[in-house]
C-alpha cells in the first residue's frame, strides 16, 4: 500500500465537516482527530462491523495509508449502522 504522506490529523482542509447527533446532542466533525475522538469517546456501542471497519479506516487515514475522505465516508456508514443521524454541513 502506497503512503499518501505524513498526516496532520488534527487539520481539516481536506475534510468535509459532518454533523452527528449522537444522544441527542449535536456533535460536529470536522478532521481526522474528531473522527477518532467521536468513535471512541461518544459513539453509543463499541461494536458492530462498520463501526470497527470505521476504526481501522480511520487508523489507516492517521497513519498516511488512505485519504481523509476515505475514514469520513466510513464514519458515515458506522452511523448509518448505529441509528445516528448524520447532517451533512456547508462551509
Amino acid at each position: 500500500m502506497q503512503k499518501i504522506g505524513i498526516v496532520d490529523w488534527r487539520r481539516s482542509e481536506d475534510f468535509a465537516p459532518v454533523m452527528l447527533v449522537i444522544g441527542g446532542k449535536p456533535r460536529l466533525v470536522r478532521s481526522l482527530h474528531e473522527v477518532a475522538d467521536a468513535l471512541i469517546a461518544a459513539w453509543p456501542t463499541d461494536d458492530g462491523k462498520e463501526y470497527i471497519a470505521a476504526i481501522k479506516t480511520c487508523l489507516d487515514a492517521i497513519q498516511g495509508n488512505i485519504p481523509a475522505t476515505v475514514a469520513r465516508a466510513a464514519l458515515i456508514h458506522a452511523a448509518e449502522e448505529a441509528g445516528i443521524r448524520v447532517i451533512a454541513v456547508v462551509h
